[in-house]
């Protein structure tokens, strides 16, 4: 093994920026697909909207619920980097 170069230290910073890299963007990225509507392209075929039609666009409880979870991953993982950078300087 190089003793300039720690492997161990290193795959770990490499895990590490991939999961708040790629990870935390696309945790929030599906929180906002489910939180968007199903019925299709919005508002493409009558601009005014019906009750019916914006009824049956709305998320139902299980998605508001599972992106309610996907957001609060993305903050607790932003307030545990903001707390780790403050109390280990």
């Amino acid at each position: 093994m190089n003793s300039w170069i720690n492997l161990n230290a290193l795959w770990k910073i490499v895990v590490i920026g991939l999961l708040a890299g790629a990870g935390l963007p696309a945790l929030f990225a599906v929180g906002l697909r489910a939180l968007s509507p199903r019925g299709g392209a919005s508002g493409s075929a009558d601009p005014g909207g019906s009750a019916e039609a914006s009824a049956e666009a709305q998320p139902d409880l299980l998605q508001k619920v599972a992106a309610g979870i996907c957001f609060l991953a993305v903050l607790a993982a932003m307030g545990w980097g903001v707390y780790s950078i403050v109390h280990n300087s």
